[in-house]
Order: structure tokens, then sequence, then C-alpha cells
């Protein structure tokens, strides 16, 4: 039976990739990039700071980690609770101790119900990203654009009102967008975003709204992925995230600078048993000569200056 030709009909397909976004490019093949100070290897922590609603909503679609029982769903609802009531602050202090400043994806929630919280980002000099109004806030096509720019404005605004810097970068949740997400962050505003996963350098995306830059945070290697869903230990999480380490500084003596990102979650790492191997993994890569680490948004300055230089 042949191929009824309406089954390749559908909206924007077209020649590549389904999107004039971007052209597409083979890593290997681009010019070289040197980091600061001669670094070879870029690491960008990000610390996802998510408050999730008792009650999930399901439209568009359910985030993980949501809650997964009956209402109400204590037993999920304090174990998120627990990572910024104790998980996060493990791990600020563990970041304190090895010097590193880092990215905190936060839900806009945390800022209204624990201000406290933002006020110790911005005093250890952390990042804010900004990461929808709360873990209820997801994007997918079908969702209005008029509601889609309107949480995305939401989110923006309550997170400078709280750190008194506007973010100028967006994490979605579960990296999940709308075929508008890229051109209504660029029109808000929003000079980078971490959502597309496709590659393990930043790019350029074009809009209708203006140029939005994209740096990938690959869900491989988050300990939601790592330690949850693949149900390794930390000391295995760690062991891979230094692997990847060791891989990218040998390729990065080949092709030129390279981008390690880190995802990690407070209720997740900041237990008392895991806790310590994050710990290790920060003093291991601290002692690497040719590490650089550094927030998002100075990774993004850095690579677009590169670009104009060369």
């Amino acid at each position: 039976m042949a191929l009824d030709p309406a089954y390749l009909d559908y909206p924007r397909r077209g020649r590549g990739m389904d999107h004039e976004l971007y052209p597409w490019s083979n890593l290997f093949d681009r010019a070289p990039v040197t980091w600061p100070g001669g670094k070879t290897v870029a690491i960008v922590i990000v610390v996802s700071l998510e408050w999730f609603p008792i009650i999930p909503q399901d439209a568009p679609f359910r985030a993980p980690g949501h809650m997964q029982t009956t209402y109400p769903d204590y037993r999920h609802y304090t174990s998120r609770e627990y990572g910024t009531r104790v998980g996060f602050y493990r791990l600020l202090d563990a970041l304190a101790a090895a010097g590193v400043r880092v990215s905190v994806a936060c839900n806009a929630a945390i800022a209204e119900r624990y201000p406290s919280i933002i006020a110790d980002i911005v005093a250890a000099g952390h990042e804010i990203v900004a990461h929808s109004t709360d873990m209820n806030g997801t994007i997918a096509t079908g969702l209005p654009e008029a509601d889609e720019r309107a949480l995305i404005g939401t989110t923006l605004g309550t997170l400078e009102l709280a750190s008194g810097t506007r973010p100028t970068a967006w994490l979605s949740i579960a990296r999940s967008q709308s075929w508008a997400t890229p051109h209504l962050l660029a029109e808000a505003g929003v000079t980078a975003m971490l959502d597309w996963v496709n590659d393990e350098m930043p790019y350029v995306m074009t809009t209708p709204s203006g140029p939005i830059v994209n740096l990938p945070l690959n869900h491989e290697l988050s300990d939601r992925q790592v330690i949850t869903v693949q149900q390794n230990s930390a000391e295995s999480y760690v062991e891979q995230l230094r692997d990847a380490y060791t891989w990218l500084a040998a390729e990065a003596d080949q092709y030129g600078g390279r981008m390690l990102p880190i995802h990690l979650t407070p209720y997740i790492v900041g237990l008392p048993y895991r806790i310590g191997a994050i710990e290790e993994l920060l003093g291991w890569l601290t002692a690497r000569p040719d590490a650089w680490f550094a927030s998002a948004g100075e990774v993004v300055a850095a690579w677009q200056a590169g670009q104009v230089q060369g």
C-alpha cells in the first residue's frame, strides 16, 4: 500500500529542519573558541530551584518531578520542599567553599514565597536564570501566544522585583517550547535560552523579534536524569562528569574551547548521602588548570565576543 502523500504535508514542514531559526552546523568545522584567560573548558553549573504546587496542572503537560499520588501528595510535595529548606543551602555552602559562581534557574514563585533565598543567591554573586512562574508554568504548542507572553513577562518581572536585576537568560520547564517561544523570549529582552540540546556550544537563533543565543544544557548530564531516572549513585554521576570533562579537555586541544554544562537539583544532590560527592566533584574540577567556571551569561558574552573578533 502506497503512503498517502498528505502524510508528509504538515505545518512548518521544510527542507532541512522544519524551521528557519538557524542553519545546520558541524561542531568540528567551526572556528576555534578561546575562553577568557586562555582556558579551554567552560564549566556552566545550573541549579534548578523550583516550586511545585501541590495540585499539578496537566495542560499543556505535567512537569517532570511533579506530584504523583492522590491529593494531597505530601510525600512528593515535602521532598521537593526539602530542596529549598535544606538542599539548596548545602549546595550554596559547597559552592562557596570551592569559590564557584553558578546560574540558578528560579521559578518566580520562589521569589514570591521565599524572598530571603533570592537575597542569598544575589549576595553570593550567583546569576538568576528565569525558570517560568512555577512548575505548573509549562509551555508547549497549543498554549495561546498571549498566555505564553504573559507567563514570560510575569516571570521576568517577579524575579526582577525580588533580585533587583532583570534576568537575561531563560530555562523552560522540561526544556519544552512552543513554536513561538524563541521570538517571545527575544521580544521580552531575553538574550539567551538554555532549552535546545542539539549542540555543545552556544549558537544564535534568528527570530522575528531579533536574535537569541541558545546555550545547550544537555539533560543527559543532569542529576535528575542520571541519579533519579537511571538510578545511578551520586558517585557514578561524579565519575561520568569527570569523564566528560576529560574528553572535552582533550578535544579542546585539537578544536578549540569546549563547554561542560552541569545541571543540579537541590532536592536530589542536597541530601546528606550525596552532597559529599558533589563537593568532591567541585574540588576535582577547580583543580583542573584549563577549567573556567562561569555563569550562563558570562559564557554567552565571552562566546559572542569571540565571534565578533573572529
